[in-house]
């Protein structure tokens, strides 16, 4: 071929944006169109007659040099992908297209910059896992857990807190993954946190630090619908932290900021069907899933669960003589006193008014579920004190029992009901067996 044809074919070579690169068997390079440097950030003559491995991101080098032992046994590869790192050191994500000429004895191959691809890829599978987490997870915790490991799929994190900023002004860090554990570590991330907090008070965009000292922090202030949450804060395993990871970061900071958001919305939700706002007791549907559940477990353990249907004696006179916000004062101070006289595996519940209902379970026998009824009317008749003023009241308990997974919970409870109504017209203050 004349060379006046190679000239030209140089010429347009060097005009593509794309690197085209020629090594030898041993992986050194031997030449370098000028798309290279625009790439790599390497003058050619800086690259020339240096292994190509030198250049590879380490955590890529083992599975490039596999590449390339198989390129020389005469395969082709047109799409493998490996991580460079540029002279200013930043990382580039590349695609290559290689084969090897047998009569040059060399491994010719074209790469591609395909980093801001890789970066637009990472945010959308962040953005895909950081929504289903918000769903998925069973609470805060598990969602703070899926985040982790989010992040960690996106740089190789070291260390991962989320601080929480409580309405008085109070930081605390609910979730932390820090490998030392020591004070030091967990007194240099909430300075950290602190510090980027008062920095985004001065100037109110999301501003992630970028850093390049190994033991320093990277974090995004977690923002939304104009209300701070906290702070994202990490630390990474490299050394040199990139500006494409802190943008990286303050990508997802947003997005997991509307994901705890969610799903503080959510908990709040279910614990409003769930718990009575008042007395932060489980409501009537709560309590039936919970006598279900005992139910199921009768036939196992031969044992006897039973039901308490507890009203309160003379409670109108109370809200009629000292206010609405008396009587719900001493509802919730019935509901402390009757979670105090059960224990945890049993169930206090308010139905509404001044209506309580107690499931106690692993019951021997009746006389086991009269003295732990009797010890409920007698804690309830300790007067209780309302804005100074010693008040008392009393409760009729009616109890009903089962010893069968059979039994209706339905029957259960009206049972329960119409003992109760005979203890009120009893007078009060005592306890009926249905």
């Amino acid at each position: 071929m004349p060379e006046s044809i190679y000239s030209a074919l140089g010429e347009y070579v060097d005009l593509l944006l794309d690197a085209v690169c020629a090594v030898d068997k041993a992986g050194r390079f031997e030449f370098l169109s000028r798309g290279a440097e625009r790439i790599f950030g390497y003058p050619a003559a800086e690259m020339l007659g240096k292994s190509m491995l030198s250049f590879v991101h380490p955590a890529d080098r083992a599975k490039t040099l596999d590449a390339a032992n198989a390129i020389n046994a005469g395969h082709i590869r047109l799409d493998f992908e490996n991580r460079y790192i540029r002279k200013d050191g930043q990382i580039v994500h590349l695609l290559w297209s290689a084969r090897w000429s047998a009569d040059k004895q060399q491994r010719v191959a074209v790469a591609r910059d395909i980093t801001k691809l890789k970066h637009a890829e990472a945010r959308q599978r962040a953005l895909y896992a950081i929504s289903e987490a918000a769903f998925a997870a069973e609470n805060l915790q598990a969602l703070y857990e899926q985040l982790l490991k989010i992040v960690q799929q996106l740089m190789p994190v070291s260390s991962f807190v989320i601080a929480r900023l409580a309405p008085q002004g109070e930081l605390h860090l609910p979730f932390q993954h820090l490998p030392s554990a020591t004070e030091s570590h967990l007194m240099a991330a909430t300075q950290f946190c602190l510090g980027l907090l008062a920095r985004n008070a001065i100037s109110p965009s999301i501003l992630p630090t970028a850093i390049t000292e190994p033991s320093t922090w990277m974090g995004v202030v977690l923002n939304s619908h104009n209300t701070i949450l906290g702070v994202l804060a990490v630390q990474l395993d490299d050394s040199a932290m990139e500006q494409a990871d802190a943008d990286l970061l303050e990508f997802v900071g947003q997005h997991i900021a509307t994901a705890i958001e969610r799903k503080e919305l959510l908990a709040r939700l279910h614990r409003a069907a769930l718990y009575d706002d008042l007395t932060r007791l489980p409501k009537r549907e709560l309590f039936y899933d919970r006598c279900r559940q005992a139910l199921s477990g009768l036939e196992r353990t031969q044992q006897t669960l039973a039901i308490l249907y507890i009203d309160l004696d003379g409670f109108k006179p109370v809200n009629d003589q000292y206010g609405h916000a008396a009587g719900d004062s001493l509802l919730q101070q019935i509901a402390q006193r009757l979670q105090q006289r059960t224990r945890q595996t049993d169930t206090v519940a308010r139905f509404g008014g001044d209506e309580f209902v107690v499931l106690l379970t692993q019951m021997d026998a009746a006389p086991m579920v009269s003295a732990i009824a009797e010890e409920i009317r007698l804690s309830l008749n300790v007067p209780f004190l309302l804005n100074t003023q010693a008040i008392t009241i009393t409760p009729s308990i009616g109890i009903a029992l089962c010893s069968t997974a059979s039994c209706s919970i339905e029957t259960l409870l009206e049972n329960a009901d119409n003992a109760m109504y005979k203890a009120k017209k009893q007078g009060g203050n005592c306890i009926i067996f249905a």
